[in-house]
Parts: structure tokens; sequence; C-alpha cells
């Protein structure tokens, strides 16, 4: 019993650990400038097309899906 308390004693100590670094660290982000605004969107519309075509290519027939339409 004394063990089970020790552990979840241990792991809510390191959650909250983790916590404040996260908290810390967005604190000292800087502010996106234009620039880095605009590079983070294209990043994130290029992670959404992967995505798609990853699904896509899924659909379409698994893993001899990519040299299928790659040749195009």
């Amino acid at each position: 019993m004394v063990l089970v308390v020790i552990v979840g004693v241990a792991l809510l100590g390191l959650v909250a650990w983790a916590t404040t670094v996260l908290i810390r660290r967005e604190r000292r982000r800087p502010e996106l400038t234009a620039e880095s605004h605009r590079i983070e969107l294209a990043a994130m519309q290029g992670i959404r097309d992967a995505r798609r075509r990853a699904r896509a290519l899924h659909r379409i027939g698994g893993d001899g899906g990519i040299s299928r339409l790659d040749g195009r």
C-alpha cells in the first residue's frame, strides 16, 4: 500500500514538473512576426496535404500506391 502511494506521488510530481516546464517555454516564446506566421501556416498546410495524400494512397491500394501515383 505504501509503495502505491509513493509511486502515485512520484507520478504526480513528474506531471507537475512537466507542466511547469511547458508553461515556462510557452511564456518565453516570442510573438510571431508576419513572416514567421506565414511560414507556420504554410507548414500546417503541408502537413494537412501530406495526411490527405497518405489517406488517398491507403484507399487506392496500400503499399504500392506510392509508386503508382508518383509517376504522374
